[in-house]
């Protein structure tokens, strides 16, 4: 049971931090559906960091270094879907998927030739982290708690205050339910959309660098994220775009994920002959039956995916 809070904690913060990424963007009025892509080059951006920070550093500084890295690589990213879709109204969701596509292959050729380039043999789309992975775990008996875990209770915290009790997050939402009335109260509806997506820009690079910390000290960027990007948008959907609803939806989703890690372990101790790929299917499932049962209901920002027209009315 230990092993299954530990995971369901860890993945329910990757899918927190993710899905409130997403959350800003839609607010704003821009549908990201490139955050997988996101995540992918966050995560490079972080490994990055700590495959070459000398080794003895301070594990504070650590945390504090990896996180700028992600963060830089994440929202340098997202404002391609910024440019694209604010400034040249390009469609969103092709332009997402784009990302997406990108994120992963731009990230294994960009591995490989820094890894070429320091050992002309390896060819792997590899990094390891081993040593600068531990200032991110410490062990509370003995849960391993991820620092993670705070981080995640920290963004949704501040979510809740910046979109429910500030100007910004209710001009923010205003973008995204009627970007002409805001322009008519003086609101730069561009200016906010921008925002909205380079703040999912970040939570999403942290939500990749969270998510390949979880449980190895090396990653295999040709292996992507694993559909975190698209469980976490299920997980915004579901959540009705609120961040304490996102929160519980996305525990409910961290423990079916964790749930599939678990019962691997026990289906192979009990020797059960069901193949693995069940295991791992069983959150996409759900995500699947959860979304077509609530999807009628859903609420979404009224302009989200439109491209801003001052002159439309």
């Amino acid at each position: 049971m230990l092993l299954l809070l530990q995971y369901t904690l860890i993945f329910a913060s990757v899918l927190l931090l993710v899905a409130l990424g997403g959350c800003y963007s839609e607010h704003s009025g821009v549908i990201n559906l490139g955050l997988e892509g996101i995540m992918v080059i966050g995560a490079l951006g972080g490994a990055l960091v700590m495959r070459f920070l000398p080794t003895g550093m301070n594990g504070f500084l650590v945390v504090i270094l990896t996180l700028l890295g992600a963060i830089v690589f994440g929202v340098a990213y997202s404002a391609l879907l910024a440019v694209a879709c604010i400034n040249f109204k390009a469609d969103q969701t092709i332009v997402g998927t784009a990302l997406n596509i990108l994120g992963t292959a731009l990230a294994t050729v960009l591995v490989k030739a820094i890894n070429m380039s320091i050992n002309p043999d390896d060819v792997s789309s590899t990094i390891q982290y081993v040593e600068a992975k531990k200032s991110f775990v410490t062990y509370i008996g003995s849960f391993q708690f991820n620092w993670f875990m705070l981080i995640a209770v920290i963004v949704l915290i501040i979510a809740y205050v910046v979109l429910y009790k500030t100007k910004f997050g209710l001009r923010l939402m205003a973008c995204g339910e009627h970007p002409q009335a805001a322009a008519s109260v003086g609101i730069n509806v561009y200016k906010m959309r921008w925002a909205g997506v380079l703040i999912s820009g970040v939570f999403g690079s942290l939500g990749g660098i969270s998510y390949i910390l979880a449980g190895v000290s090396e990653w295999k960027f040709e292996n992507g994220v694993a559909g975190f990007g698209f469980l976490a948008l299920a997980v915004m959907i579901f959540g009705q775009w609120k961040p304490t609803r996102i929160a519980l939806a996305a525990l409910l989703f961290g423990l079916f994920r964790a749930l599939s890690n678990v019962y691997i372990g026990i289906a192979f101790l009990a020797n059960l002959n069901i193949p693995s790929t069940v295991y791992n299917m069983l959150p996409y499932v759900i995500c699947l039956l959860v979304l077509a049962l609530t999807s009628k209901n859903s609420k979404a920002p009224k302009a989200e995916g439109i491209p801003y027209d001052p002159g439309q009315r």
